[in-house]
């Protein structure tokens, strides 16, 4: 009954971060050595199976038109490559002491999780917004019914003496530009959907944002508000590395991935997905996705744990509480409390043009880095946030903060590179400023 959320409690007694790649190959092989590479890393690892595209939007003809047709796919395809087929590519190496969880992104997972069970593989992720409304037009209440009917069946599991793990992807809704406040809420709804559901091994996640201080504080309500409302479930925290623009220099995006890792262990999370040097060029390789995972563990071993109680009331406790109490008021189904959430504008995602967001709701970066509702529509945040619709965002506003990130990580690693007198340049805008200041309003980030 250990399972996928077992081993990562196991390794956080340890006082040991366990990191995980995003993988996903078409070909068996290739498959099987991404996961055995994963399992030799350098670190405390977990194996991932990321599926593709067709399989996700549920396409599976497609999906196996290709894999007829010698296509490559930008995953792998589980619900199309026969079952003995991805038990061969698991054999000797998933196991007890290297769990493997399948990723997918679908509104529509049936297929996915049936053929992931069949397989042997009982961790997945996801949930029935933030594999929904960032992803496609499937009806949201649509995929609130598709998620019930997945959780029910892997709860049905632990008939068996397998405890099933699911984690909930709504702490990275639209991987940026959503303030912290509703990315904890989102999260911790979607937590509770899966337990109402029958889940007792949940992992709940956050992904970094534009300010360590502001996901520092963002960690600690998302670990307090699960304490609070989770009592009776196996819970840990996953963090995400930076999911929007990713810096263009080796450098810039070392220093974020380690970043990542240290908001982890700072705020006493059990796991880290990590990116790679790659992630702003191309699908990355074997070889990169094995570094990312070296460095993420190697960053963390040398990091302490800064906080070991629940946060204090802070403002994103404040606000994240607020929006869970309004969907919880609405009703006593979580399914049903979500929908109706999203049709009175209690949640609403920021610059998400899904039918069923109202899409009234706009965020900011402020001077200091921290992101900041611009404007709140009808979150139930009215005595907590003053800006209200007070400030603008126009196209350019936009565009600067979809590549804030990226141009801050990779404007210090061109300033870090410099010779002294090229960078004395570069602080009275000379030659060398020009080009580090090429993205400042998003053209060209």
């Amino acid at each position: 009954m250990n399972g996928f959320g077992g081993f990562v409690r196991q390794a956080a007694r340890r006082g040991t971060l366990v990191v995980q790649p995003r993988m996903g190959f078409s070909a068996p092989e290739r498959m099987r050595a991404g996961l055995l590479a994963t399992r030799r890393a350098p670190a405390a690892t977990v194996g991932t199976i990321t599926v593709d595209s067709y399989t996700r939007i549920g396409h599976l003809d497609r999906a196996h038109a290709a894999l007829r047709d010698g296509e490559p796919l930008n995953g792998y395809p589980i619900a199309s490559h026969p079952t003995e087929v991805t038990r061969e590519v698991l054999a000797g190496i998933a196991g007890p002491d290297f769990p493997v969880q399948v990723r997918h992104g679908s509104a529509v997972p049936r297929d996915i999780v049936l053929a992931s069970i069949a397989a042997g593989l009982h961790a997945t992720e996801g949930g029935p917004v933030s594999y929904c409304l960032p992803y496609g037009r499937t009806p949201l209440h649509q995929s609130v019914h598709n998620w019930a009917t997945v959780c029910e069946k892997l709860a049905e599991l632990r008939d068996i003496g397998i405890e099933p793990h699911l984690e909930t992807f709504g702490g990275c809704m639209l991987g940026q530009l959503c303030p912290p406040s509703q990315l904890v809420a989102l999260s911790v709804c979607e937590a509770l959907f899966f337990a109402q559901h029958g889940l007792r091994d949940i992992s709940v996640s956050y992904a970094q944002q534009t300010s360590h201080e502001q996901d520092r504080e963002a960690v600690l309500a998302l670990r307090r508000l699960c304490a609070e409302l989770l009592p009776h479930v196996n819970w840990h925290v996953v963090i995400y590395a930076y999911m929007g623009m990713y810096p263009t220099t080796d450098g810039g995006a070392r220093k974020l991935l380690g970043r990542a890792a240290a908001l982890a262990v700072e705020t006493g999370s059990e796991r880290l997905i990590v990116k790679t040097v790659a992630e702003s060029r191309r699908i990355p390789t074997i070889e990169e996705n094995v570094a990312a995972l070296a460095h993420a563990g190697e960053v963390a071993a040398g990091t302490r744990r800064l906080v070991r109680v629940p946060a204090a009331d802070s403002q994103i406790y404040a606000e994240a509480r607020a929006l869970i109490e309004a969907v919880l008021d609405g009703a006593s189904d979580l399914g049903e409390a979500l929908l109706l959430a999203f049709k009175q504008g209690h949640l609403d995602i920021p610059y998400c043009v899904h039918p069923d967001n109202q899409g009234r709701t706009r965020s900011f970066i402020d001077d200091t880095g921290r992101l900041r509702w611009a404007d709140i529509g009808s979150l139930p945040l009215g005595g907590l946030v003053t800006t209200g619709s007070a400030r603008p965002v126009t196209s350019s506003d936009l565009l600067a903060a979809l590549s804030y990130v990226q141009r801050t990580y990779d404007d210090e690693e061109h300033h870090e590179t410099l010779t002294p007198a090229a960078r004395g340049r570069d602080l009275a805008g000379g030659p060398a400023g020009l080009g580090g200041r090429a993205g400042v309003t998003g053209v060209g980030g």
